[in-house]
């Protein structure tokens, strides 16, 4: 896991869109929002999710690993940018090996689009958007110190299992306190 990174709490999700409105707003991204908010169980529940860039680490992220035109680039403190525009191709390859559902394809610009964890704002210190605006915490940066100080029986993983396979992720997944901390692959960071 990055030294600071996103934080994602999916019960502390309340579906307001703060984050998808705030991140349309970042001026690399000209009007899109790289955020998804996914609800869990339409029509029976109002739980939903912010889907962000999980930046797997595990040993590449994905979406960079099977990108032909090596388009897709890892910053050195772990960051998967989006795809380098005068490189990508738009074949797609990003979007059906992502785990996540993350990078989309813009089919008229021929171009992927993704979460780039703000890099502009992040890499010099500063909350990317999304997690400014959040008014619950569902979307926290910072260290993982700094969100045990705040929510102290947090259970936190960078580690998502898919079937047999775990990937490792620069962005962590929040459990509510009532979870045993068994559910993590391996045990605690």
């Amino acid at each position: 896991m990055m030294q600071r990174t996103q934080f994602i709490d999916p019960g502390r999700c309340i579906g307001c869109q703060a984050c998808v409105a705030a991140c349309r707003e970042c001026d690399s991204h000209r009007g899109r929002s790289m955020i998804h908010l996914d609800y869990i169980d339409v029509g029976r529940s109002v739980a939903s999710m912010p889907t962000v860039c999980m930046h797997c680490e595990d040993p590449i992220a994905p979406c960079a690993e099977v990108c032909p035109a090596d388009a897709v680039l890892v910053t050195a403190d772990g960051v998967v940018q989006e795809a380098a525009k005068e490189r990508c191709i738009g074949c797609a390859n990003c979007v059906h090996a992502c785990p996540f559902g993350v990078p989309k394809i813009d089919f008229e610009e021929k171009l992927q689009y993704k979460c780039n964890l703000c890099y502009d704002r992040t890499s010099v210190g500063l909350a990317p958007w999304c997690a400014t605006v959040c008014p619950t915490g569902a979307i926290f940066y910072g260290t993982l110190e700094e969100l045990l100080a705040q929510r102290p029986n947090a259970v936190v993983s960078d580690i998502v299992v898919f079937g047999e396979q775990e990937i490792h992720t620069g962005v962590a997944i929040v459990a509510p306190s009532g979870y045993a901390r068994d559910w993590i692959p391996g045990g605690l960071p």
